[in-house]
Formats: structure tokens, sequence, C-alpha cells
């Protein structure tokens, strides 16, 4: 059977990655293709129960490495349960979250050695690098009010909670990333409407699938 595909979306709080993850599934879908999505932390059983002791900030009073360690213990049971038998299956995988965070929010803003990191992500993915991934960039500020008004009156989670220079940290981080490996990533202005980003995102990702399978352009208008 041949191999799917793998795509990831990163970016800051409130960049829209859940919405445009929903609405690029519901396109390929109804072009026939057979969509999976996932998020992290989380995505399977076990990773699950680690997203709630992230997120809620129980684990932060131990430091940023047993952070990154649970980070890297959710992704290992999320890849080999989840996300590389759908790959191999056929599948394209929609992923909000994957690496990328860990490296930036871990890593960078974390103040974690690089090397360390590295040496977690070889472990927890095992070969298994996204396809495609698209960083959606937005102004933290921007960002942070839109995760607000999103949240509602619920708690700004262990991350959302940080200060705006760390955010703006961040975002620089994934812009970095996205300028050392062009051949993966490609950023995207999610400062403008949801459905003007679907449709950048959704025409980068058939260029890409089209540009895989050999193909120059659609066999049908708008066709998979």
């Amino acid at each position: 059977m041949p191999r799917g595909f793998f795509i990831t979306f990163e970016g800051g709080e409130g960049a829209g990655k859940s919405t445009q993850i929903h609405l690029l599934a519901d396109r390929l879908r109804r072009e026939g293709r057979d969509v999976l999505t996932t998020r992290e932390p989380g995505g399977s059983p076990g990773a699950e129960a680690i997203r709630h002791v992230l997120l809620s900030g129980a684990a932060e009073p131990f430091g940023a490495t047993l952070e990154a360690i649970l980070f890297a213990a959710a992704r290992s049971d999320h890849v080999e349960q989840v996300i590389r038998p759908a790959v191999e299956s056929g599948a394209i995988v929609l992923c909000d979250r994957f690496l990328d965070s860990s490296r930036v929010y871990q890593g960078v803003t974390g103040g974690l050695a690089s090397d360390f990191m590295a040496a977690l992500e070889r472990v927890t993915v095992n070969g298994l690098i996204p396809d495609l991934t698209v960083i959606l960039d937005i102004d933290p500020e921007e960002g942070l009010r839109r995760a607000s008004e999103r949240r509602g009156k619920a708690t700004a989670d262990r991350f959302e909670k940080e200060n705006l220079e760390i955010h703006r940290r961040r975002r620089e981080a994934f812009l970095n990333i996205a300028a050392r490996e062009p051949q993966r990533c490609v950023v995207i202005d999610a400062s403008r409407s949801a459905d003007a980003v679907s449709e950048n995102v959704t025409e980068i990702v058939l260029r890409v699938i089209f540009d895989r399978a050999g193909l120059s352009e659609p066999t049908e208008a708008g066709s998979v």
C-alpha cells in the first residue's frame, strides 16, 4: 500500500492551528482521501493522560527537563500507536503540534541544551519526520487575544499564561526553524481571516502532494 502523508501544524498560541486542520481535513475528505487528525500533547490514550499533567501545570515545579521528558514519552506513544500506523496504511495525518513545538517551548524558551533535545527527538520520533510542516505565523499579542477570546472564562493553560516576551521569543524560534529547514517548512500569515488562511494552506498542501506523486497539476479541477 502506498505510504501516506504526514503534515504538522505549528505556531504560537491563538494562531488557528486547530481551525486550519479542521478545514483542511474537510477538504481532503471531500476529495476522497483517508484523513486522520490528531494533536500533541495527546493523540493516543497514554499521551492524553500525560497531556493533562503537562497543560495543568502540575509538572512545572519540577522544571523544563522533566516537562521535556514527559512530552517525549507522550510523543513516543503517539507516534507508535497512532501516527506511524496511519501513515503506513496510506492515510494523510494532520497533527496539531509535533517536534518543532518541543524544540521551541522546551529547547529555546525552556533553556534546555540542544544536544539533550536532539537526543530526545531521535528516540521519540524514531525516524518519523513530517513530510510538510505548516507554521502559522501571527503577532503574539494578537494570538494571545484570540486565545483568550476562544477560552472564555476557562483558565489559561501552562503555556498560554506566560508573559508576552516569552511568546515573542517562541515566534522568532519557529521562524528560525522554517529558515533552517525550507524543504520541510512553510510559513503562512495567520493574521488574516480563517477562510483566507485556509485557501493558502490548501493550495500549498495540494501542490506538495501532487509534486510527490509526480503530477504537475490535478487530473481534474480541484481534485486531489
